[in-house]
């Protein structure tokens, strides 16, 4: 059993490194553009095997995509982080030429592989990854909503000093300023959140889950990579050991919640298969609002993608 991750940096090193400490496949193949530096993070992990005693192997590949044949799953990280001031849709340009290269050898030596793709813009590169892999939706899929809630659950959990363990959340929209937390949907221990904390405090939390990358690029000069390479690796964890997990990811919609030809969070049964159920929540009115409303800023940025595809393609 083979998993690929493409990008060397921040994110796909650490989503490397937790795959092989949690031994979710026999081996791991990081790859990256710039020479012997994927080499030099695998060999890295792979010297903590003795320590934290597993039998992963990472392999590291300078842009030789023939290590990554016959892979079950392949994550993408590759692209330009985000730099202080910069909004994720800045992105699109140098990152899609990135995601389209990185995908077509993905797909020319693993033609079966899931692709869980990470890098910014995280929605419109899912969208790119898709067009170029030419395969069926549900093998192509986006890593965001297990992220943001990952942070809106951390931040619930300091707000009422329990463990995040308890505490259970969906998320849904585009990655970025216009998701949509529900906290309808948001419990703790099984305890409906809005019963134990005030809705002031709940909808500063909310505000500020919105805003969660923002405020670790501000600290840091840099986009977050912790979280949210632990965040792809329990998506490729779920495929891999076919769990039937039920998480908040970025999915083609063909109809679902009155949305066609867009991909966007929304939570879905992740196995096998890749994403093999899309569920369809009761939204009332103002969470539907809240949906329309991301949908068309995700599809804004898309459609800048489609006039650029266009324009190379005339």
């Amino acid at each position: 059993m083979k998993v690929t991750v493409v990008g060397a940096g921040n994110v796909g090193a650490t989503c490397a490194d937790v795959l092989a400490h949690r031994e979710i496949a026999n081996e791991v193949v990081l790859v990256d553009i710039k020479p012997n530096f994927a080499e030099g993070k695998a060999l890295d992990i792979w010297q903590t095997a003795p320590i934290n005693l597993y039998d992963t192997r990472t392999i590291g590949s300078t842009d030789d995509y023939s290590k990554t044949a016959d892979s079950e799953v392949v994550v993408i990280t590759s692209g330009l982080p985000r730099k202080p001031g910069m909004s994720r849709d800045d992105l699109i340009a140098t990152n899609a030429g990135i995601v389209k290269t990185v995908t077509e050898n993905v797909i020319k030596y693993s033609p079966n592989a899931k692709i869980i793709v990470v890098s910014n813009p995280l929605d419109v590169m899912t969208y790119c990854a898709y067009l170029t892999a030419k395969v069926d939706s549900s093998k192509v899929f986006g890593m965001a909503g297990i992220l943001d809630t990952a942070r809106y659950r951390a931040f619930l959990a300091e707000a009422l000093n329990c463990s995040p363990k308890d505490i259970q959340a969906v998320l849904m929209g585009g990655h970025g300023d216009t998701m949509v937390p529900l906290p309808r949907y948001t419990t703790v221990g099984g305890i409906p959140v809005t019963e134990l904390i005030a809705e002031d405090k709940l909808n500063a939390i909310v505000e500020r889950t919105k805003t969660g990358g923002g405020e670790i690029v501000n600290l840091l000069g840099t986009s977050a990579w912790y979280a949210p390479g632990a965040a792809a690796a329990q998506m490729v964890e779920a495929v891999v050991r076919d769990q039937k997990r039920i998480f908040p990811c970025c999915v083609w919609l063909q109809g679902e919640y009155g949305l066609k030809d867009i991909y966007l969070g929304v939570p879905v049964v992740l196995g096998k298969n890749g994403v093999e159920k899309i569920i369809e929540l009761k939204l009332n009115d103002a969470e539907k609002a809240l949906l329309d409303s991301s949908a068309k800023a995700v599809k804004e940025v898309m459609n800048v993608l489609d006039k650029m595809n266009n324009a190379v393609s005339a």
